[in-house]
């Protein structure tokens, strides 16, 4: 019985504990002027699960990856959208996107 009721209470810690909160990449928030809900989409979250691995912890750049920490500089919202969508050089297009794509171009042609 004790056994039993143990493999219970744990298997339902392992069900609740994989359920349970976990990264947000998107945050659900309201629009005052309508009052429906919107999806805001966390761009940094999405850049270090997708961009990291090549451009760096920092966007610095990693050999033949370029240094992105400060495109926005150099490259508009939209050039940065047509990168992410369609690659370049030694980057596969479609990496990011949809809503994800737009939000992290967004933030990317911000930081100068």
């Amino acid at each position: 019985m004790k056994k039993t009721l143990l493999a219970i209470l744990f298997g339902s810690a392992l069900v609740l504990g994989a359920c349970g909160g976990g990264n947000k990449a998107k945050e659900e928030t309201t629009n005052e002027k309508t009052g429906s809900e919107t999806t805001a989409v966390d761009a940094q979250q999405i850049i270090q699960q997708k961009c990291i691995t090549c451009h760096g912890e920092n966007l610095e750049g990693r050999g033949n990856f370029p240094n992105i920490s400060k495109i926005g500089a150099t490259r508009s919202k939209k050039e940065i959208l047509d990168i992410i969508n369609n690659g370049k050089n030694g980057m596969p297009g479609g990496l990011i996107s949809g809503d994800d794509a737009e939000a992290v171009a967004k933030w990317l042609s911000e930081q100068k």
